[in-house]
């Protein structure tokens, strides 16, 4: 986390070099978290990318006190939340392939396209939105319920519920199938 810590500063000082270490450190975590909210590789991806354009845009104003990994967990979940409200405002429900294929490129692809993490993904995207949020953030995001409670400015029985009902959705949507 020292490594963050120095990446924070040399960011908002203007460091572009920063900002692409930051980018290579935590893109493939981002676009986990990203998965589990739309199960979409392209959406997923295109999140990432909004998250770090807006992240590059505000160079002078960026201030983040505490973890750098769960503040881009945060980004990316409130720009899929966003998406996801924006689909259903519309009318328009996300169609995603129910199992992303890989593409010849990047690394992260195989990450995003292994066959349990179709699965997974796919079941998750079953999994209504209160209870998928909490989830990702704490199996993707890594982020304590404690944190996620205050992210979500809820309490922490609420999140302990959205987490265990969501689990327990998950369980039986995989019916043992993992």
């Amino acid at each position: 986390m020292i490594e963050d810590e120095l990446l924070k500063l040399r960011f908002k000082l203007g460091s572009e070099e920063a900002l692409r270490r930051i980018y290579e450190k935590h893109v493939n975590y981002m676009l986990s978290v990203a998965m589990a909210f739309l199960n979409d590789a392209h959406g997923a991806e295109d999140i990432v990318h909004d998250v770090f354009v807006s992240l590059a845009h505000r160079a002078e104003t960026f201030r983040v006190a505490g973890n750098l990994k769960h503040y881009l967990a945060t980004c990316v979940a409130n720009r899929a939340r966003d998406r996801l409200r924006a689909a259903k405002r519309h009318d328009a429900r996300l169609h995603p392939d129910p199992a992303p294929q890989a593409e010849a490129g990047p690394p992260e692809d195989s990450l995003i396209c292994s066959e349990q993490a179709q699965q997974v993904y796919a079941a998750l995207a079953q999994v209504p939105l209160v209870q998928r949020e909490v989830i990702a953030l704490r199996i993707e995001g890594g982020m304590t319920l404690k944190e996620i409670a205050a992210i979500q400015g809820i309490s922490f029985v609420a999140v302990q519920a959205r987490y265990r009902r969501g689990i327990d959705t998950l369980r039986s949507i995989l019916d043992g199938r993992l």
